[in-house]
């Protein structure tokens, strides 16, 4: 195994199963499993996810919090309550990171008292919350800041951050700046590619986009970074063979790059 873990995101293998997930990346040699909680109830179950990562003997190293748009509804509609149970998986499962998102623009009261919260869960817990890099949103045409405080975390008051490769291209954001700024707040890191020439959240195979990739593992490879690289990159549309290559050629991206 790396120094760094190269984890697998179950959002790769979607609209397949979490038990796929284990699947595949048992086979292909990833290292770990990152849970995107989402309407799927194995996700929300912690004794089947801890079933599946011990049959697979495959480390759970994190858990996505519900907090996209397409799961607003999951843990119920109170905000802080969905973290909290994220928490809770994370700890019956034995993962140290909760990754979750900033607050939409309209979750005012949630917004509020975000960084709190943030850290005030972390000390209690013992659980790492790396809050994510998002990218702002287009509307007829125009930018519009869809996140509070700001989609940057960087300027933000939070201990621990991920860094999302696809985001900074979607934001026209240095990544690479980014985590030299972040320095040891950067707890995660989601590594896949964008095109940078669009809006969208791409979630490229790492390589065949505009991101500085490479640079970024090779530089927290040798900084003395101890989080995690997971891989979350779009295979929707594709194959099963073909996704299974690409998830075969993300995982031989990150390693070469990380020991080279």
């Amino acid at each position: 195994m790396a120094s760094i873990p190269v984890a697998l995101s179950t959002a790769s293998v979607y609209p397949q199963t979490t038990a796929a997930a284990f699947d595949v990346a048992s086979r292909l040699g990833y290292d770990g499993i990152e849970i995107m909680i989402w309407t799927d109830p194995v996700t929300q179950n912690a004794q089947a996810l801890a079933a599946l990562s011990e049959h697979h003997e495959l480390p759970i190293v994190s858990i996505h919090a519900p907090t996209l748009l397409l799961t607003q509804r999951v843990f119920g509609n109170d905000a802080w309550a969905k973290i909290d149970r994220s928490i809770e998986i994370a700890q019956e499962v034995g993962a140290p990171t909760v990754v979750l998102h900033p607050p939409f623009r309209w979750q005012k009261d949630y917004a509020r008292g975000f960084a709190d919260g943030v850290a005030e869960r972390e000390d209690a817990s013992g659980i790492v919350l790396a809050v994510e890099n998002m990218y702002p949103w287009t509307a007829r045409g125009r930018q519009v800041e869809a996140y509070l405080p700001h989609w940057d975390p960087v300027p933000q008051p939070y201990d621990h951050v991920t860094i999302d490769l696809s985001h900074t291209a979607s934001a026209g954001s240095d990544a690479l700046q980014m985590v030299r700024d972040l320095d040891d707040r950067l707890a995660h890191i989601h590594l896949a590619d964008g095109s940078g020439r669009t809006i969208k959240d791409e979630h490229l195979v790492p390589g065949r986009g505009s991101q500085p990739c490479a640079e970024v593992l090779q530089h927290v490879a040798s900084s003395g970074f101890d989080g995690a690289v997971v891989l979350e990159v779009g295979t929707r549309k594709r194959t099963l063979a073909d996704r299974e290559a690409d998830l075969a050629e993300s995982l031989a991206f990150a390693r070469g790059h990380l020991t080279a």
